[in-house]
């Protein structure tokens, strides 16, 4: 299972990388406006990508990746941009512009547009590798999106960490125990971060500004049997700020944990989160 697993996660790299020239993510962004015919997985990924897109009007924008791009954050090469070129990314940012052809199995994106699933394509790659596991116990991990399939054999719950969101820190908040088949999938602007004149700027955009989401959040993780919900959520809810997130809560698809700029962690359906001995918190609950 564990080759099949690497074998899946390399297939899927191969047609969601957009940083692969032959991917069929590339293929679009190079396309110059024409059609271009993609996999039937990737179409799938892209009708999905854009559902999300017009639920949260927005906050979740799959364009957005020439605004990434010219940050650095896919390259290491930092920089910010200034207030027209800023100006110029953000109009280029628009689900809404995104074509699809269901019987040809194409898509079309506007000359100038670029498209990357980064902010769900991992959360719904390890829905397939629960679906590869077989329901045998197996614990998935891709950069930090935390999948459990199935009951451990002992009969114990699954004991997942989430981060302290301080920059620099290897500390965790506390340790969610769950029982069976879960996906923890937590976002923050405290691991890909660049710092110029006193400032940090972070990789999560806001895609109606082209900016680092301006949040009153440091973190957002999202617990749900769904991977791809929980990947989309923990990005879109991060940028959308608590006050959002705080009317999303209270649903039975998923639970959160999120921590505000003053360190208030909210919590909304979790069973047990137990404080590490190195961390004093009050949750809150709502």
């Amino acid at each position: 299972v564990l080759d099949q697993a690497t074998e899946r996660i390399y297939q899927l790299e191969y047609l969601l990388s957009v940083t692969d020239e032959n991917s069929d993510i590339s293929a679009i962004n190079h396309g110059e406006g024409a059609w271009v015919p993609v996999s039937q997985e990737t179409f799938q990924l892209l009708s999905l990508a854009l559902s999300y897109g017009r639920e949260t009007q927005g906050a979740l924008d799959i364009t957005a990746y020439s605004a990434v791009h010219a940050w650095g954050f896919t390259t290491g090469e930092y920089r910010v941009p200034g207030p027209e070129e800023l100006a110029e990314l953000a109009a280029r940012i628009d689900y809404t512009q995104v074509e699809l052809d269901p019987e040809g199995c194409r898509v079309r994106l506007p000359q100038g547009m670029q498209l990357d699933l980064g902010s769900i394509a991992k959360g719904w790659a390890s829905d397939l590798l629960v679906e590869l596991a077989g329901g045998e116990p197996a614990i998935f991990n891709l950069g930090g999106n935390v999948r459990t399939a199935g009951d451990k054999p002992d009969g114990s719950p699954w004991r997942i960490g989430i981060q302290t969101p301080e920059a620099g820190s290897s500390g965790y908040l506390g340790v969610l125990e769950l029982p069976g088949s879960q996906a923890v999938i937590t976002s923050g602007g405290y691991e890909r971060y660049f710092e110029e004149d006193g400032i940090r700027y972070h990789h999560v955009l806001d895609p109606r500004t082209g900016y680092p989401a301006d949040s009153d959040l440091l973190s957002v993780a999202v617990i749900s049997k769904d991977g791809t919900l929980a990947d989309y959520l923990s990005t879109t809810l991060f940028v959308q700020g608590l006050e959002a997130a705080k009317e999303a809560a209270g649903s039975e698809d998923y639970a959160l944990v999120m921590v505000d700029q003053e360190n208030n962690v909210w919590i909304s359906g979790v069973g047990i989160l137990n404080p590490t001995k190195q961390t004093r918190i009050t949750p809150i609950f709502i």
